[in-house]
């Protein structure tokens, strides 16, 4: 709103929080005002952040609301806002602020490298901007080429890269710390761009296949705030860079590659990519020995169909990851397996007898909340429980009241004429039903 010239302000960008508004509340409308504040030089934000955790919300919030990718932009467009002052204090307020800018810094590179064009990302790309981080932040690297593939056995990355004129690429950033007692490993799916090869994808859903590279930027992004704010865990991270294409050297539908390690495998759809890719890394990464390995990956989108779009998608091999995301601070108050679309969905979820005959596990879990868009609606808890909406409950309880249909009686066997006597004459091996 206009102010009138009562205040030094010219504008003031009211943000609405409710009451008792938390720090993802506030890191929520600092980034909403921000980006309403698009083509203004400098903006201060004032929000109620009275300890460092809500600093940091807010000052984070207010870095990513001001982000624009204009690199391939032409014409006058509006700019993000370039100068922010937060206004705000207490105990850890600059160490608070600190933290927020490098975190703002890396979810921005993982942004920028989401949206640039395949044409300026190949896998080669892709390793430079990985040394680059590596250099900045002080991390260990190694990149292995097309060759150093090949003679390592990764059949996986070469496979899928071999239909294009862009190599493949390993990256192997690694990050160590001497307090440290744990290691942490990030594999990341890292196809520059997924065309789906012989296996062609259709065209309208291939534009938007440059971001198939988004987990191994999520790795990178991860690496380089890791490296700049120095915590007590040694961390690895993998990249599995490649390009899917078309070509006539690229692998067919019934090829058998090798992975590292030296697992067979049968290539039915060559557009089954990020499995073969992430094979190869995550048994590099296995090598290692670290306490806990990590996989991110678009790898289907399947998944937008299970848990519509925004909730993650996660498939643990032991139940302590998901206990510590839900007892994480501010993680939200519903039962493991339940939607994370939004907070009001956890309170349409109750407990439901394992020995239902309805309570099946499914990989992922989403709610059938009116207010939630998911489909999905029971799951399994890391303890065993099962969850299942009301709304489900009660839709199953009055199919099960609905009496059957007595099932039809069997159709009487019908004879059919050998290929050889058939009157239509041969008919290639299908038996030929008399007319």
């Amino acid at each position: 709103m206009p102010t009138l010239g009562a205040v030094p302000a010219p504008v003031i960008v009211a943000a609405g929080l409710g009451e008792d508004p938390t720090a993802e509340d506030l890191r929520r409308a600092a980034g909403a005002a921000l980006r309403s504040l698009a083509g203004t030089a400098r903006a201060a934000v004032a929000l109620p952040a009275a300890d460092a955790e809500r600093v940091e919300a807010a000052a984070l919030g207010a870095l990513l609301g001001a982000y624009s990718f204009d690199s391939f932009r032409t014409g006058e467009h509006k700019s993000p806002v370039a100068e922010i002052t937060l206004l705000a204090g207490g105990d850890g307020a600059e160490a608070a602020v600190e933290r927020a800018r490098v975190l703002a810094e890396s979810v921005k590179l993982v942004r920028d490298l989401v949206n640039t064009p395949p044409s300026h990302l190949a896998p080669e790309d892709l390793a430079g901007e990985a040394e680059r981080v590596a250099r900045e932040t002080g991390l260990s690297i190694e990149v292995l080429d097309e060759k150093a593939l090949v003679d390592g056995g990764y059949g996986g990355l070469v496979g899928v890269g071999q239909g294009s004129v862009n190599p493949p690429r390993l990256i192997r950033l690694s990050y160590t710390h001497p307090e440290a007692a744990k290691t942490l490993a990030l594999v990341g799916k890292g196809i520059t761009f997924d065309s789906g090869g012989l296996s062609l994808k259709p065209s309208e859903a291939m534009d938007w296949m440059k971001s198939d590279m988004g987990g191994a930027g999520a790795v990178l992004g991860a690496l380089a705030a890791i490296g700049r704010l120095r915590p007590k865990v040694n961390v690895v991270g993998y990249l599995a860079a490649a390009e899917n294409m078309p070509s006539g050297t690229a692998q067919r539908p019934s090829d058998v590659i090798r992975i590292y390690g030296g697992k067979t495998v049968e290539v039915l759809n060559t557009d089954a990519e990020g499995r073969l890719v992430l094979a190869d890394a995550l048994v590099r990464a296995a090598e290692d020995d670290p306490d806990l390995i990590v996989d991110v990956a678009t790898l289907t989108g399947a998944q937008l169909v299970a848990l519509a779009p925004g909730p993650p998608g996660s498939w643990p091999t032991t139940t302590t990851s998901v206990r510590r995301w839900w007892t994480r601070p501010g993680a939200p108050a519903s039962p493991p397996g339940a939607c994370r679309c939004r907070p009001s969905c956890a309170r349409a979820w109750t407990r439901r007898s394992p020995t239902s005959p309805t309570s099946a596990a499914t990989g992922g879990a989403a709610c059938s909340s009116r207010a939630c868009s998911s489909r999905s609606s029971s799951g399994t808890a890391p303890s065993g429980r099962t969850w299942t909406s009301r709304a489900r409950r009660s839709t199953r309880a009055s199919r099960t009241a609905t009496p059957r249909r007595a099932a039809p009686a069997p159709r009487p066997a019908r004879s059919c004429r050998s290929p050889k006597t058939s009157p239509q004459g041969p008919s290639r091996g299908r038996p030929v039903r008399p007319g």
